[in-house]
C-alpha cells in the first residue's frame, strides 16, 4: 500500500494538503508568486530602514524633484546627466520616475527612507506585471519559469540596486517587463502593448541609454505587427486597437518633456545636440563587444555574486571573461538556430526579442562617450537571463517533441524551476540583512554635521532665526560637493529657507536658487584642505557651527600613509596635474585614466576613509 494512503485507500492529510496547495496555485499562480516576492521585498525594506540615511549628490537631487511633484514646480524633465557642460548641462529625458515615486514618498512622511519605500513598491508592481505577462504566455508553468528567471535577476542585482531610487538603477526591473511585453506582442497577445508603453516610457525617460534600447524593441514590435497585418487575411482590429490605445498612452506620458521643450528650456534639443556633437570619442565596437560578452560570463556571476557588493566608485563595466561569455552566447545562438530550423513557434518570439536586445545592446555600449561606467551595462542582466531561459526552453521543447524523458523530464523541470527560484530569493533575502544605506561613507558623516547645524541654528547662533534666508555654498576637497547637495536637502526637509547660488541651478533646480542680494546668511560647507584654510583665516564674523572627522586616529594615520605613497608615485612618473588634485578634489583624481592599479587602490581607500568636514556661518557681506 502506498505510504501516502490510509487503509481505505484515501489520501493522507499531508498528501491532501500538498494537492490542495497545488490546486490553489494552479488557479492563482500570479497571486502566489506575488505574495512571495512581496515578502522578500518587505524584508529588504525592514532591514534598509534600520539605518539612518541622508541622501547625497544624485539621490539628494532626486529627492528635490520627488518633493516638488504636485507643486507649482512639478518637474518636467529628468535628473541632470553627463549631457553638455556644467553649469548648463542637460538632463535625462523625462520625470516619470519622480511621478511614480511621489505618492508613496509623501504618504511615508516625505522622509529619506520614503524614497526607498516608494522604490520597493514600484519594484513589486514591476514584478507583478512580469508575472502577469508570463501567466498569459503559458499558464501556471510559465509563471513559475519566469518567476525563477526573475529571482535570478534579483539575486544578480542585489537588494541595494532594486531598492535605491538612483536613475541608472530604477529602470532595471522595468526593462525586464519591457522585454516580456515585446515577447507578448510577438506571440500574438496585443495586451502587451500597454505595459510596454508605461514601462518603456519609464525606462527611456529615467536614463537616456534606454531611449535606443526601448525604441529599438518598439520598432521590432511595430514591424512584426505591421507585417502580420499585411501578410495575413482576417480581422486585426483587436491588435490595432491595443496598439493605438498604447500609443496614445505613451504620448500622454511624454507630455511633460514636450512642454519643457516648447516652453523654452529645450532639454530635448540639448540631448539631440549632445549626441550630434559629442565632447568625447565613443568607446567603439571592440570595447562595447568586450563588455557585452563579459556580461555573458556566468562563471563570473557565480564568483562575484550580487552587484550590491560592488564599490560604486568603480568604473569598469564588466570584469567577466569575454571568452567564456562568447561560449555562453554561442549556446544561445545555437538554440535560436535550432528553434528556427525546427519551427518551434512557441519559442521563436522570445528568441527574436532576445536577439534584437543583444544587437541593440552592442550598439548602445559601442556608442558610449567617455568612461564606460559599470552602471551603463546593468541592463544586460535581464538580456542574459532571458537568453539562458529561452535556450533551456528550446532544449526542453526539443526533448519533449522527440519524447525523450517524458513525465520524468516534466517533473525534473518543475523541481529545477522551484529550486532556482527559492535559492535565488533566499540569497537575495540574506543579502538584504547586510546592506548599508547608499553611499554610507558620505551619508553617515553628513548626518552628524546636519544634526549639529540644525541644532546650532535652532539655538540662535549669531542671532539666526527662522526668518533668515540662507544661501548654501561648498568647497569640497573630497567628493565633488556630494555632501553639499545633501546639506541643502536636509535643511530644507527641516523647514529652513535654504538655496544655492545660480551656478547650481540645474542640479538643485532653478526655484532653489537664492540670489545673493536676497540672502541674509551664508552657510559654507567645506572639507579637507578647504576647511583647514577657512579655519586658519583671519576673516572676522566667520563662525564654525559644525565640524566632524569620520576617521579614528588609526584611520587618519592610514589616510596620511596612503596619501604620501600616492603623491610619491604620481610625482615619480610626472603626473603633476593629478597630484595637485589629490588634496583639492580627490574624486576627480580618481577618474584619471592614467592611474596605475596600485594608485587606484590607494585613491579608493582614501575615498572610503573620508576627510574632515564642517559648516561655517559666513557674513553675507563677503558674497556681495
Amino acid at each position: 500500500m502506498r505510504a501516502n494512503q490510509d487503509a481505505h485507500g484515501s489520501l493522507s492529510p499531508s498528501r491532501y494538503r500538498i494537492d490542495g496547495a497545488r490546486s490553489w496555485y494552479m488557479q492563482h499562480p500570479v497571486l502566489s508568486w506575488s505574495v512571495l516576492f512581496s515578502a522578500v521585498f518587505l524584508v529588504a525594506g525592514v532591514f534598509i530602514s534600520r539605518h539612518a540615511w541622508y541622501p547625497v549628490l544624485d539621490l539628494a537631487m532626486t529627492e528635490f524633484r520627488v518633493r516638488d511633484v504636485g507643486t507649482s514646480h512639478t518637474p518636467l524633465i529628468g535628473l541632470p546627466g553627463r549631457i553638455g557642460n556644467f553649469p548648463d548641462q542637460g538632463s535625462h529625458p523625462g520625470p516619470l520616475s519622480f511621478y511614480a515615486l511621489a505618492i508613496v514618498y509623501k504618504l511615508s512622511g516625505s522622509s529619506a527612507h520614503g524614497l526607498e519605500y516608494a522604490t520597493i513598491i514600484l519594484s513589486i508592481a514591476t514584478v507583478i506585471t512580469a508575472l502577469w505577462l508570463a501567466e498569459r504566455r503559458g499558464g501556471p508553468a510559465m509563471a513559475s519559469a519566469v518567476a525563477a528567471a526573475l529571482a535570478v535577476v534579483l539575486f544578480r542585482y542585489g537588494p541595494l540596486l532594486v531598492t535605491q531610487p538612483w536613475n541608472p538603477y530604477l529602470p532595471l526591473l522595468p526593462w525586464f517587463v519591457v522585454l516580456l511585453a515585446a515577447w507578448s506582442v510577438l506571440d500574438r497577445d496585443p495586451v502587451g502593448w500597454l505595459p510596454f508603453a508605461f514601462f518603456g516610457a519609464l525606462c527611456a525617460q529615467t536614463h537616456i541609454p534606454y531611449v535606443g534600447l526601448v525604441g529599438g524593441v518598439g520598432l521590432l514590435m511595430i514591424s512584426v505587427t505591421a507585417a502580420r497585418t499585411l501578410r495575413e487575411s482576417g480581422p486585426h482590429l483587436k491588435e490595432l486597437r491595443w496598439l493605438c490605445g498604447a500609443s496614445l498612452f505613451f504620448v500622454v506620458l511624454w507630455i511633460p518633456p514636450i512642454v519643457d521643450q516648447i516652453s523654452g528650456h529645450q532639454n530635448i534639443s540639448m540631448i539631440i545636440n549632445y549626441f550630434r556633437t559629442p565632447p568625447e570619442a565613443a568607446v567603439g565596437v571592440g570595447s562595447g563587444l568586450r563588455v557585452l560578452l563579459g556580461d555573458f560570463d556566468l562563471l563570473h556571476w557565480a564568483r562575484q555574486g550580487s552587484y550590491s557588493y560592488l564599490v560604486t566608485a568603480g568604473t569598469d563595466s564588466s570584469k567577466g571573461s569575454a571568452l567564456i561569455g562568447f561560449i555562453v552566447f554561442s549556446g544561445w545562438a545555437a538554440s535560436a538556430i535550432v528553434a528556427l530550423r525546427l519551427r518551434l513557434t512557441r519559442v521563436l518570439p522570445l528568441h527574436a526579442v532576445v536577439g534584437s536586445a543583444i544587437v541593440l545592446g552592442a550598439i548602445s555600449l559601442s556608442r558610449v562617450f567617455g568612461v564606460l561606467w559599470y552602471y551603463l551595462s546593468l541592463w544586460m542582466v535581464s538580456i542574459v537571463v532571458l537568453a539562458v531561459f529561452v535556450g533551456l526552453w528550446t532544449l526542453y521543447a526539443v526533448l519533449i517533441e522527440r519524447r525523450v524523458g517524458g513525465d520524468a523530464l516534466i517533473s525534473w523541470r518543475s523541481r529545477a524551476v522551484l529550486l532556482t527560484a527559492f535559492v535565488s530569493l533566499l540569497l537575495f533575502t540574506i543579502a538584504s540583512t547586510q546592506v548599508e544605506p547608499p553611499e554610507a561613507t558620505l551619508s553617515d558623516p553628513l548626518g552628524v554635521v546636519v544634526n549639529r547645524v540644525d541644532k546650532s541654528l535652532k539655538d540662535g547662533v549669531a542671532g539666526v532665526n527662522r526668518s533668515d534666508r540662507f544661501v548654501v555654498t561648498w568647497n569640497d576637497a573630497h567628493y565633488i560637493g556630494s555632501q553639499g547637495y545633501g546639506l541643502v536637502n536636509e535643511l530644507e526637509r527641516r523647514g529652513w529657507d535654504v538655496g544655492v547660488p545660480d551656478t547650481w541651478r540645474i542640479p538643485v533646480t532653478r526655484q532653489r536658487v537664492v540670489p545673493i542680494d536676497s540672502a541674509t546668511r551664508e552657510l559654507r560647507f567645506a572639507s579637507g584642505v578647504y576647511l583647514r584654510d577657512l579655519l586658519s583665516s583671519d576673516e572676522s564674523g566667520v563662525e564654525l557651527i559644525a565640524r566632524y572627522d569620520p576617521r579614528s586616529p588609526a584611520r587618519r594615520a592610514t589616510y596620511r600613509s596612503d596619501r604620501s605613497e600616492l603623491l610619491a608615485s604620481l610625482q615619480s612618473r610626472g603626473a603633476v596635474e593629478i597630484a595637485e588634485q589629490v588634496d583639492s578634489s580627490l574624486f576627480t583624481a580618481s577618474l584619471a585614466p592614467s592611474l596605475t592599479q596600485r594608485e587606484k587602490v590607494l585613491v579608493a581607500e582614501m575615498l572610503h576613509l573620508g576627510q574632515p568636514l564642517g559648516v561655517l556661518l559666513v557674513p553675507i557681506e563677503y558674497r556681495r
